[in-house]
């Protein structure tokens, strides 16, 4: 078929997020084909986020974080395979793992996820250094947190400052050294910026900005004991976590002579130049259909959405993937949620009186591209609607006395422009 709808099979690269909702939504669909479904763990899928926090805190076990138990799969026919992809064959249609075997797909979906970028610095091989990405890197860091007095936390992003906040609560004295002048820098604005640098440093935590990593000193027998910084200085630690970032996955496709920049590159119904592959999740570069500019996102939201379209035309009802971004962090009390997505930012309009609880709308011109919102969640929810619908609104409007961005709604809906917003 020309729209490479209803393949005999698919099988999933990656058991992530973005993978298992691949499966589970081929199966809600009523697809009846064959569905493999291949983890580079020897686990069942499981929800990432709680990593950097409740699971650290032990507030979550490992069943816990699990999408399903064992026996949806088996109900559902979906056959989960443990095993690395190491070759994808595209003129055969079959992929090979490191164990020999082969499986053969009518379509692939690459949802290979992300790899935590590390330190090239001396050191950076000494027990107490961690990274954190999986279920097994939150074992081995909740283990060296147990017995920690002084953690040294290498980028101020969001897996940075969630473990630190997670790590102050546990009475661990904590340095997060970042090397931009404000944490979460390439995320959220200069306000929200503040807000968080406000919030650890009132928790105790110290932050050093404009500084960057040298060395990581110790020894085999005892593990790190210090983080040398560019300027010469040194910091005790017992742990350092490296939050940095990360590379996606492409190699597998690089490999296969997809085209990769930045990430996988697709299309806007996430299909690479084989029409037989697509690619989902962090390891895909997709075009945003508001601005049509291709970039990379690294939240739940966007590879359930990727999954859940990328079902829906295999299943036979393609759809351009457009979903609104939006994400969420939770450090100490305070939680952060943003919804849209800032490609460049002119101008500011801070809502509410309250430091330790605002949201703060991006404009760039007259366009309303992004919210965060600072513990309001009902801004955040009538910020995800305003945008969904393109409704217009200007910062002129916007920075009126008593502003409400869930009253602009109900304003809207009042003039017959919207639907009603159920707020």
């Amino acid at each position: 078929m020309t729209d490479h709808a209803h393949p005999e099979s698919v099988v999933v690269v990656g058991a992530g997020q973005g993978g298992y909702q691949t499966a589970a939504s081929l199966r809600e669909r009523g697809y009846q084909g064959c569905i493999t479904l291949i983890s580079a763990e020897d686990a069942l899928p499981y929800e990432r986020p709680p990593l950097s926090k409740a699971y650290l805190k032990g507030e979550a076990d490992e069943a816990m974080l699990w999408l399903r138990p064992a026996t949806y799969y088996v109900r559902q026919s979906i056959d989960l395979v443990a095993g690395t992809v190491t070759n994808i064959d595209p003129a055969a249609r079959s992929v090979r793992l490191a164990d020999g075997s082969t499986y053969d797909y009518g379509h692939l979906v690459l949802a290979t996820g992300a790899t935590p970028r590390t330190l090239d610095v001396p050191g950076k091989e000494l027990r107490g250094v961690h990274t954190l990405r999986t279920a097994q890197d939150a074992v081995v860091l909740q283990a060296s947190l147990a017995g920690a007095r002084r953690a040294v936390v290498v980028g101020a992003g969001f897996i940075g400052l969630e473990f630190a906040a997670v790590a102050r609560e546990a009475g661990v004295e904590v340095t997060v050294v970042e090397a931009l002048d404000r944490p979460l820098a390439r995320v959220v604005s200069a306000p929200t910026a503040e807000h968080f640098t406000r919030l650890h440093r009132s928790n105790g935590t110290e932050l050093l900005f404009g500084q960057g990593v040298k060395a990581l000193h110790g020894d085999a027998r005892s593990g790190v004991s210090s983080v040398e910084l560019a300027d010469g200085s040194r910091l005790p630690a017992d742990l350092v976590l490296i939050g940095v970032g990360v590379t996606p996955r492409t190699e597998l496709a690089a490999a296969a002579g997809l085209p990769v920049n930045g990430g996988i590159t697709v299309d806007a119904q996430l299909r690479t130049d084989d029409p037989h592959i697509s690619a989902i999740g962090d390891c895909a570069a997709f075009p945003q259909v508001r601005s049509g500019n291709r970039f990379r996102l690294e939240s739940v939201q966007n590879a359930v959405g990727h999954a859940q379209s990328v079902a829906e035309r295999l299943a036979g009802t393609p759809r351009a993937y457009d979903e609104l971004p939006w994400f969420w962090s939770d450090q100490f009390a305070t939680t952060v949620q943003i919804a849209g997505f800032n490609e460049g930012h002119e101008s500011e309009v801070v809502l509410g009186d309250d430091p330790d609880a605002f949201s703060v709308l991006l404009f760039r011109g007259k366009d309303l591209q992004a919210v965060e919102s600072v513990n309001r969640p009902t801004d955040h929810l009538a910020a995800r609607r305003l945008l969904t619908q393109g409704a217009t609104l200007t910062p002129e409007e916007a920075s009126a006395p008593g502003f409400s961005l869930r009253e602009y709604l109900r304003s809207l809906a009042g003039r017959g422009t919207e639907a009603p917003v159920p707020l």
